[in-house]
């Protein structure tokens, strides 16, 4: 998924009114208007109402950009309750921490205070076009900053409710949004922001972070990656399959945390193919096409690069796509080999490899001789494998026995590792994210000992003693 493809982008979107926003943005910020926790609360509650107003709008974009089924649309609006967490709480987040003191800095207090870093950019991608840059937006009002979002262009009837909303509920000089593409993206990393907040595919967060890098602007990279799934032996094969079906289908397996291939244990592995086939006759009926729950794929283009991965692969379930339709069936392919094309990159889309092991330290092996996943999922009922894979195994997160949920518990960061992602989000994650725990230390005039200056003579047995103290 791309923030960056090419699109013609119009006059509005100029670099010079781009200067103009990031200038006027910093005059607000600069007036302290931002910082009052009162503020900040009653944007946060505007967003709510803003976004609460607008649910059959935001539902209505999901389906035309995605041919997402009103369920799923559901998803973009869940954004509220991390509102909601982060409503809850800010209070208790922004205050100072103290911190305590050695011996040898005493009389004195010390506490860390969060302060917000500027102004900021989010950067969405196309396929949770609304809630990946709400989500973000969040956190960035939360801890005090102003923010510019560039949604995703692939996705333009979300983008335009986005811009819609956003206008119509703050001031361009604290909250604004740019649409566009390839232009609009490369004038405005061409800016000097406080921080990044890129979500999308790996290749273009390299280019990102090398614009960010020239900045020094700091960055936080929400990627993806071939999220592996690894089921043992001893599961509720039937729940199992329910669970990976769903996590893997989601949105036509547009989600960066998609189960992206499974990894079964040879036992089991004929009886699970068969669950498999069944739940997802279950989900979607003979003809996937004509079903009502399943999604289509955002473009031609990615219509294409996604059909190309079944080539001259053995299908057991579904293969069927329609260009017309960007429909590509869910697919199971089954007897994949590490070295095939659908195994080379991250999928993001409706199929789901699946290859074969014996012992758990095979699995284990092919997961760590690749770029660290998003996700990983483990399948198990035995707590010594759960302990000895999440051991052996580096991933943004992990779910056991379940997929895709851990991305929703506000209180855990979520973010990727390696390839997959720099920095992290959600909830008090989000706010550290646009945030400087800047560190302060007060010192009193009554008491000033001299042991720390000159001369030093007759003070470094003393100087030993206080180190050692300390």
């Amino acid at each position: 998924m791309t923030a960056l493809s090419a699109r013609p982008d119009s006059a509005q979107n100029s670099e010079r009114s781009l200067q103009d926003l990031v200038r006027d943005q910093r005059a607000f910020f600069a007036t302290g208007k931002t910082k009052p926790l009162d503020y900040r609360l009653e944007q946060l509650n505007k967003l709510r109402e803003a976004i609460t107003a607008r649910q059959d709008a935001i539902i209505q974009a999901a389906k035309e950009d995605l041919g997402r089924p009103e369920f799923e649309g559901y998803f973009e609006i869940g954004v509220t309750a991390e509102l909601s967490y982060v409503l809850k709480r800010l209070k208790s987040w922004v205050k100072p921490q103290k911190a305590s003191l050695p011996i040898s800095q005493l009389p004195g207090s010390a506490w860390v205070q969060p302060e917000p870093l500027g102004c900021v950019l989010i950067i969405g991608p196309w396929n949770y076009p609304f809630q990946l840059v709400i989500s973000p937006l969040i956190g960035a009002i939360a801890a005090g900053n102003c923010a510019i979002i560039k949604p995703s262009e692939i996705a333009p009837a979300t983008s335009k409710v986005v811009a819609e909303l956003i206008s119509s509920t703050f001031e361009p000089n604290y909250v604004a949004v740019k649409e566009g593409g390839v232009e609009t993206s490369q004038a405005l990393l061409a800016e000097k922001f406080d921080h990044i907040f890129f979500t999308g595919g790996t290749r273009v967060g390299q280019i990102v972070m090398e614009a960010a890098a020239k900045q020094l602007t700091p960055v936080t990279l929400e990627l993806g990656g071939k999220s592996p799934c690894i089921i043992d032996k001893d599961v509720n094969v039937k729940v199992a399959a329910k669970r990976i079906a769903w996590g893997k289908y989601l949105n036509a397996g547009q989600t960066c945390v998609a189960p992206d291939y499974l990894l079964v244990h040879s036992d089991i592995k004929t009886e699970f193919v068969e669950a498999l086939r069944q739940v997802v006759s279950e989900f979607y009926g003979d003809d996937p096409l004509q079903s009502q729950d399943f999604s289509r794929l955002v473009s031609d283009r990615q219509f294409d690069r996604v059909a190309s991965l079944i080539e001259g692969e053995e299908i057991v379930i579904g293969g069927q796509t329609d260009r017309n339709e960007k429909f590509v069936a869910p697919t199971l392919l089954n007897n994949v080999s590490w070295d095939a094309p659908v195994m080379q990159e991250e999928i993001f889309g409706p199929i789901l490899p699946i290859l074969e092991y014996q012992n758990v330290e095979e699995a284990i092996a092919q997961i760590a001789a690749r770029p660290k996943p998003l996700a990983l999922y483990l399948f198990s009922n035995s707590r010594s494998l759960q302990e000895k894979v999440l051991a052996s195994t580096s991933s943004g997160g992990v779910c056991i026995n379940d997929v895709f949920l851990h991305v929703a518990i506000w209180g855990m960061p979520f973010g990727g590792v390696g390839d997959s992602g720099i920095g992290a989000y959600h909830g008090k994650t989000s706010f550290d994210t646009f945030s400087h725990m800047k560190s302060i230390l007060r010192k009193p005039f009554w008491l000033d000992i001299d042991w720390r200056y000159p001369p030093y003579a007759k003070k470094l047995d003393f100087f030993k003693k206080i180190v050692s103290l300390s």
